[in-house]
């Protein structure tokens, strides 16, 4: 029979916690964790995750006994639950009994059950099997008091995104025959009349697989599409039940917003969870891992609407499967966290509680690690629920930004596919340099998809936007009429959604609104560059200095440039380095702003930039060195109005979160040395008030989180 309990505590503040998977553990441990959790400040716990094999032991069997004690021991303690749905890793006994349920690779190999997510996404057997787990779950846990949330599934597509079984083949022709509706339209959409592909039933028609040369792109990309759907309708079936169920409870699940997880759409999922939340772990190989976080989380917010969203996973310190798994630096721990505060995370959890004794995620860190609380970890762990609970104003507000960055998983899949002019195409790397620029320049930007109201932007940049629907190129033409800044660059508007050329001219979709024609492109193999020389400077610059707001005197404030000059090795002068990609351009409306100097296209225009509407249209054909990004994003930027958070030390991280009754300030230093910042306020973490007209220090590895309250 299933419980009844009728009060829910209502939690407030910044969520703190992790994944708690007391299974693991003996249950004299169970009482000890929760006296620590409640030590550390922990608010909420995720418990359940991979607990399936435990709560349903066969298929005719249940034994909710031990997550009912759990359960009760976590509210005795005051400690709110997310109750995962159980269904990210199937048990042993269901891949036995029914092994069609295991996905199959591109070269047609079964994977078999001893990982985790042994399941393909199309299987209607494992639906069958979780949808029945996840109606069990909230029957009997849908009124429990410390129930706050419902986490369904685990990292959906993190091992199995893609299943080529026939499965699989009989979903993806259902899915083409919606998309595309009949054979001629299917047809047409593929360009099967290349290399002979006409299909003329639906039952030729297979998933891309291992093939003798390259797969049909089209065909390629519209799987990606089905792939992220599929799994995204496993998320909405476990949703449905427990809004039928439970639909006091809102829903999420873990998106993984970071890296090279480009998989999922995750911009189409957001509308199916009440809360968007999040996992991210840096690579320990990034030089600055602080910037790549800053750019997943200002996406993950993208992706939430500029909603308040949650961190639901990250590391206390090494994860276990990176070629080398890097302790966190002193510091680290904190820094990172609450950089995700500052660009909207409503809390941080970890994964997870306990670092297990046993299992491939042995030597992944935990809040309570191998060394149990004698540790620099749990020292971390407690000044930082101290930190948050300091912060719990800050929960509810959002951050505000002038500049916005599109990205777009679908121009991703499309942007990297084989045989396209270039195989050093890196869409998420491409834009997370531009993103860089704004990130050191201490501006703060929204990364959002294409589709969103850009209407309250000073700056938008749209890097290699390579797939473009009619709807996209007319909203962009639209915002830069309307008296908008737009910065375009390389390979961007080339294909429309079916991934057939925009015949014309390059930058197909652009071209008008850019004014500009490409006839050819012209990549640059690894180890080369060319040389590119600023035109005039324009009305922006006068004599020899720049009359940017974030620029005094008669030079750069940046640590990088003295005199009036760049004394980088990419400018000497007005002159810079480009890489990876440069075309042969021609001016139509637009006018020149930097030509090359050497290399097959001399004198071409590389940067140009065009009045369009009340607005203006840059377009940028090669990739630009580092310091020559940011001075050419400078420049944009002065134009458009769109300035650094506040004055500061460069390299410090600004973001501003804006509430209903306060402004917060947030000013993160991940550099070893102190770091300045005018501004006034008071820092909720000390206390400390500051004076708006003097210089806050901000300590090495240290932050300061400034208050300003609206009269």
């Amino acid at each position: 029979m299933p419980h009844r309990w009728i009060r829910r505590p209502e939690p407030t503040g910044l969520v703190y916690g992790a994944d708690y998977n007391p299974e693991q553990w003996p249950q004299d441990v169970w009482p000890e964790d929760v006296r620590l959790m409640r030590e550390a400040g922990v608010t909420m716990v995720s418990v359940g995750v991979f607990s399936w094999a435990r709560l349903q032991p066969t298929a005719a069997t249940w034994d909710f006994g031990w997550l009912d004690r759990v359960l009760d021991l976590l509210h005795g303690g005051g400690i709110a639950v997310d109750l995962a749905t159980a269904t990210a890793s199937p048990p042993p006994w269901l891949t036995h009994a029914h092994p069609e349920v295991l996905p199959v690779d591109a070269e047609g190999r079964r994977l078999h059950h001893g990982g985790r997510q042994a399941w393909c996404p199309s299987s209607p057997v494992y639906r069958e099997h979780a949808l029945r787990l996840v109606e069990e779950m909230a029957t009997r846990y849908g009124g429990h008091p410390a129930l706050v949330l419902w986490h369904v599934s685990n990292e959906l597509g993190c091992h199995n995104a893609r299943c080529h079984c026939e499965v699989s083949a009989a979903a993806f022709r259902g899915w083409l025959r919606r998309r595309h509706g009949d054979l001629d339209g299917l047809n047409a959409a593929w360009g099967t009349d290349f290399w002979s592909q006409v299909y003329s039933d639906w039952e030729e028609i297979l998933p891309p697989r291992l093939a003798a040369s390259y797969v049909n792109p089209t065909q390629q990309l519209d799987f990606a599409r089905f792939c992220s759907d599929e799994l995204r309708g496993q998320l909405r079936a476990e949703r449905d039940v427990l809004r039928r169920l439970t639909p006091d409870v809102p829903v999420t699940t873990n998106f993984m917003i970071m890296g090279g997880t480009r998989d999922m759409d995750y911009a189409s999922w957001a509308a199916d969870v009440d809360l968007v939340a999040n996992d991210h772990y840096p690579d320990a190989a990034r030089a600055r891992p602080e910037i790549e976080l800053a750019f997943s989380a200002d996406l993950t917010r993208g992706v939430a609407g500029g909603r308040p969203w949650l961190l639901m996973e990250h590391a206390t310190s090494a994860v276990n499967w990176q070629p080398v798994n890097v302790a966190k630096p002193a510091g680290s721990l904190r820094l990172g966290s609450l950089a995700h505060v500052a660009r909207g995370a409503d809390g941080a959890c970890f994964f997870q509680w306990r670092a297990s004794r046993a299992g491939a995620e042995k030597y992944h860190s935990g809040m309570v690690p191998h060394a149990g609380t004698r540790s620099k970890v749990w020292r971390d762990v407690v000044a930082l629920g101290r930190d948050l609970a300091a912060l719990a104003e800050v929960a509810g507000s959002r951050v505000v930004s002038e500049v916005a960055l599109l990205f777009d998983w679908e121009s991703w899949w499309a942007a990297e596919l084989d045989a396209h002019p270039s195989d050093r195409i890196r869409y998420r790397e491409i834009a997370l340099g531009w993103y860089e620029a704004l990130w050191r320049a201490g501006v703060s930007a929204d990364v959002v998809p294409p589709d969103a109201d850009l209407s309250g932007y000073r700056l938008v940049l749209a890097p290699t936007l390579h797939l473009t629907t009619d709807e996209t190129n007319r909203r962009l033409a639209g915002y830069t009429a309307a008296g908008g800044h737009l910065l375009v660059t390389y390979f961007s508007g080339i294909v429309d959604e079916n991934d057939h050329i925009r015949l014309g001219g390059y930058p197909g979709a652009f071209r008008d609104l850019l004014g500009v024609r490409v006839e050819e492109f012209f990549p640059l193999p690894p180890g080369t560059a060319v040389r590119v020389r600023d035109e005039d400077p324009g009305p922006e610059r006068t004599g020899t200095q720049w009359t940017g707001a974030e620029r005094t005197g008669t030079q750069w404030t940046g640590a990088e440039r003295t005199g009036t000059q760049w004394t980088g090795p990419e400018r000497t002068g007005t002159q810079w380095t480009g890489t990876h990609w440069t075309e042969l351009l021609e001016t139509g409306t637009a006018t020149a702003v930097a030509r090359y100097t050497d290399g097959p296209l001399a004198g071409v225009p590389a940067v140009t930039v065009n009045r369009y509407g009340e607005g203006r249209a840059w377009y940028v054909a090669t990739q630009p060195a580092p310091d020559a990004a940011a001075a050419l994003l400078a420049r944009v930027r002065a134009e458009a109005g769109a300035g650094p958070v506040a004055e500061a030390a460069p390299g410090l991280e600004l973001v501003r979160r804006s509430g209903p009754e306060a402004d917060y300030l947030f000013a993160l230093n991940h550099s070893a040395e102190p770091a300045w910042l005018r501004a006034g306020g008071t820092d909720l973490l000390t206390g400390t008030e500051h004076d708006p007209g003097g210089r806050t220090a901000v300590p090495p590895n240290d932050l300061v989180v400034l208050r300003t309250r609206r009269r």
